[in-house]
Order: structure tokens, then C-alpha cells, then sequence
């Protein structure tokens, strides 16, 4: 009974499924790289992954609970632990906050600028399930929400948040409004039958260029703070490896498949692993 009980937890946060996490942990030590000048020290790096991690496990306790009317007109989500009744409302906010607490304890390791970013950062993650409702491209708000790893990056580094930040997370606000899209793509029917609000819906037919338009914006900004970084050859290699990545995903949603949108959100924590490469490269032979 516990295993099993156990395994449901798993699957409510979504532990068979790193991409989503990854998503938020290649840019955040990207930050981390570009705050330090280079290799951050272990410390840094261990809070900054594990706390990613739960964080991204908390938000999907507390997402899951507030789109489970939502989630079982959907067939891709109707299995959800919570959704379906497996796990209790209660049980599923009780573990996001144990979980958000494990990753407060890891900040209170940094200094106080980033203890006060981390309440910004939970704000947001709180806010996010709910702008599905109100807002009509709720990926913008989910592209904040996924960026804050940024700005706290440079305050543990630091102790300041410099103009580059806002650059960084305006990039990485694109790229999560690219992949999200795609993401939302996928879901596209049953959201408009359910009267969800997605960038899919609003973007309409221009959907398919819109992402690429926000690949773009990332892949530039974040090459710009390369640059600027007096970065070489190694991160313009990544850079161009990402830029043949998103053309790839061009392919995969041209015909707006199902199959293809879904593998191509799939793929993206890879084009940003590859950015993230490319910076640590870079500062390696710099």
C-alpha cells in the first residue's frame, strides 16, 4: 500500500517525466555561469539544481489541483493523480508545500537579496494555474514564473541584480513562450471545447510562426550575452546547434500533428542543454 501510494506521488510530480524540470534548470545555470564568469562552485550548483526541482514538483501539486475540473475533459490529463481521485486535494497541496519548504531550506543557504527573491518566485508559481483562466496568453505568465532562476542566480553570485537580467529573462520568457506554445498546440481541441486560454487559441494560424519568432528572440538575446561575455567559438557552435534545433521543431509543428507538437515540446530540453553547453564552453577556453 505505501509503495503504491508512493509511486502516485511520484507520478503526481511527475518524476518519469524530467523534461519539464530540465526546462527550468539549463537557463537558471546559464545565469549561474554568467554571474560567476564561469565555474560557480559547487554550492551554488547543487541548491540551484535540487531547488529547481522541487520547485517544479511543487508547481505541479499545486497546477494539477487547480485545473483537475479542467484536466478530465482532456484525454492526455484526464489520468492525472489527482484528477482522477488517486491522490486527495488536500494530500496534493500538502506534499507541494513540503516540498517548497525543502527548497526555502536550500535558499536560506544564499543571502538575504535571494531569500527575498524566492517569495517573488513562489508568488508567481502560486498565481500561474490560475492565469489559464483570465489571461489570453498565459505561457507569458507561466515564461516569468520559469525565469526567476535568473535574477537569483545573480543575487547568490552577486549580491545584485545587473541590467543583463532583464535581457536573460526576457530570452528565456520567449523561449518558455515557444515551447509552451507548442506544448499548448497539442491541446489545442479540447481547450477550446473546455474555454481554457492558451497562446495556441490566440495565436490562431499564426501559431506556427509565433514560435519560431520567439526561438528567435531567445537565440539572439542569449547569443548577444555570449557575445558581450566575451565568449568564442565553442558557444557560437552552440548557439548554431540550438538555431538547427529549433529549424527541427519548425518540421515537427508545421502541420500542427499532435504527434509532432507534443515531440517537439519533448525536445526542447535538449536545444536548451545545448545553450547551457555552449556557455560553460565558452567560459572553459575563454
Amino acid at each position: 500500500m505505501l509503495a503504491r501510494r508512493f509511486a502516485l506521488y511520484l507520478d503526481l510530480i511527475r518524476w518519469n517525466r524530467p523534461a519539464g524540470w530540465l526546462l527550468l534548470l539549463w537557463p537558471t545555470l546559464g545565469a549561474l555561469w554568467f554571474a560567476a564568469g564561469g565555474w560557480p562552485g559547487w554550492h551554488l550548483v547543487v541548491v540551484f539544481t535540487l531547488g529547481t526541482f522541487l520547485m517544479r514538483s511543487a508547481g505541479c501539486c499545486i497546477n494539477d489541483v487547480a485545473d483537475r475540473d479542467f484536466d478530465r475533459h482532456v484525454k492526455r490529463t484526464a489520468q492525472r493523480p489527482v484528477t482522477s481521485g488517486a491522490i486527495s486535494v488536500k494530500e496534493a497541496l500538502g506534499l507541494g508545500a513540503v516540498l517548497a519548504l525543502v527548497a526555502f531550506a536550500l535558499v536560506l543557504t544564499t543571502n538575504r537579496l535571494t531569500v527575498l527573491w524566492s517569495f517573488a518566485a513562489l508568488a508567481i508559481t502560486l498565481i500561474y494555474p490560475f492565469a489559464k483562466r483570465f489571461v489570453s496568453i498565459p505561457q507569458a505568465v507561466l515564461g516569468i514564473a520559469f525565469s526567476f532562476g535568473i535574477p537569483m542566480a545573480f543575487t547568490a553570485v552577486q549580491s545584485t541584480v545587473p541590467v543583463l537580467v532583464a535581457w536573460l529573462l526576457a530570452g528565456n520568457l520567449f523561449w518558455v513562450l515557444a515551447y509552451d506554445t507548442e506544448y499548448a498546440m497539442v491541446d489545442r481541441d479540447d481547450d477550446l471545447k473546455i474555454g481554457m486560454k492558451t497562446s495556441a487559441i490566440t495565436f490562431g494560424r499564426l501559431d506556427v510562426a509565433a514560435v519560431m519568432t520567439s526561438y528567435a528572440i531567445f537565440l539572439a538575446i542569449w547569443g548577444w550575452a555570449g557575445v558581450a561575455h566575451g565568449l568564442g567559438l565553442l558557444f557560437y557552435a552552440g548557439i548554431a546547434l540550438a538555431t538547427a534545433q529549433a529549424a527541427w521543431h519548425w518540421r515537427l509543428i508545421r502541420e500542427r500533428t499532435r504527434e509532432g507538437c507534443f515531440k517537439a515540446f519533448r525536445l526542447n530540453h535538449w536545444l536548451g542543454f545545448t545553450v547551457f553547453a555552449g556557455i560553460v564552453a565558452g567560459y572553459v577556453v575563454r
